[in-house]
């Protein structure tokens, strides 16, 4: 099962590239997805993955087939064979 997956500013900075292709063997939660990622790219996970909360929403508005996640069932959406992922960095200011 392929998984395309385009990411952007700091994220692509941090992967080496704009795209990537998951090859997984099942359908899986967005969480598991996230956490591959994690796993093959340590300066993904570090720009990625919020370090207190464990999780990559305040850092990353995540898109699956044109939709934000919210919209979805969040970080538990199901993510199938040809499904498009899209990583966009959120910027904090002050």
């Amino acid at each position: 099962m392929s998984v395309d997956i385009r990411l952007l500013g700091i994220f692509k900075d941090a992967y080496g590239s704009d795209k990537a292709s998951l090859e997984l063997g099942t359908p899986m939660r967005l969480r598991e997805l996230i956490a591959e990622m994690a796993r093959l790219s340590p300066e993904v996970e570090r720009v990625l993955i919020d370090p207190e909360l464990l999780d990559p929403r305040p850092n990353a508005v995540i898109l699956v087939n044109g939709k934000e996640i919210n919209v979805l069932e969040g970080l538990e959406t199901e993510i199938k064979e040809g499904d498009q992922l899209v990583l966009i960095p959120v910027t904090h200011g002050g």
